[in-house]
């Protein structure tokens, strides 16, 4: 399955582009059952809300689960990435991002790339991201801003805003970049100038929904005050031409993949039936 030419048109104008209806009820259900068992497993690949209760993300969910395995690499989500970037891709970070009821907290305003270019040394934003939607997305449960167009100002370089001393929080190093307190964040003149230069975006999504979005979109999501939890899965796809340079102090694999071999789309029935 590849993007038509209006899609891909407003994929690169807009900087993102939502596909209703991308997944089966179905297949939703299937994803719903292995996020349970996965929030029932291996806490060292989660973050927790500033509560230390609540959990934030869950991540590298495609090396420990067949069902995620096989979701990273159907046709219908490898293949508009593939067209997208012009280029055979991986899977460069996989994660489950939770806004759960009156307590999921805020996900600063942002840029992905500048992470990926500051901490993995990859060398351009020749990467996508694709939104899977577990749940309903709406105006109550904290959902996704997009500032439709900023991806057009490339990576806002920026000096470090916020800088969370990992050990005192008894958290581990690398989830300083998922808190939300994120360490490359925007200020708020930058993002005033974009929101009046651009506009402003909030998502509003059917469970089965997908949305692809360029690395440079600048987005954000509020707090989740309502009683509705939402959770998303968001693969995040490389250019195998992209592979990041070697720097010290690498990130955990389950955070920045290390395999770079580009991934042979499978059947979407893999999903449902392996």
């Amino acid at each position: 399955m590849i993007l038509t030419q209006a899609q891909l048109k407003e994929y690169q104008e807009k900087g993102f582009i939502l596909l209703p209806d991308y997944f089966s009820a179905l297949e939703v259900e299937r994803m719903k059952t292995e996020q349970a068992h996965l929030l029932a497993g291996n806490a060292d690949y989660t973050v927790l809300e500033n509560d230390k209760t609540t959990i934030r993300s869950i991540h590298g969910s495609h090396t420990n689960s067949h069902v995620f395995q096989n979701l990273s690499q159907i046709s219908r989500l490898v293949e508009p990435a593939m067209q997208i970037l012009n280029s055979q891709v991986y899977v460069y970070q996989f994660k489950i991002n939770i806004k759960a009821a009156f307590s999921g907290d805020v996900w600063q305003w942002h840029q992905d790339y500048i992470f990926w270019r500051k901490e993995d040394g990859m060398p351009t934003n020749r990467v996508t991201n694709v939104v899977i939607f577990l749940d309903d997305m709406n105006e109550f449960n904290g959902p996704l801003f997009f500032i439709p167009g900023s991806h057009q100002e490339g990576m806002i370089d920026i000096v470090t805003q916020n800088v969370i001393d990992s050990k005192e929080q008894n958290n581990p190093q690398w989830s300083a970049n998922f808190s939300n307190n994120l360490t490359y964040s925007l200020n708020r003149h930058t993002v005033a100038n974009l929101v009046n230069k651009y506009g402003i975006s909030a998502i509003k999504a059917l469970a089965g929904s997908a949305l692809f979005f360029d690395s440079n979109i600048v987005h954000a999501s509020p707090s989740n005050i309502s009683p509705f939890s939402r959770s998303v899965v968001i693969i995040t796809y490389n250019s195998v031409e992209n592979i990041p340079v070697s720097i010290p102090n690498k990130r955990p694999e389950f955070i920045v993949s290390r395999d770079y071999q580009s991934i042979t789309p499978v059947s979407d029935s893999f999903l449902i039936t392996k």
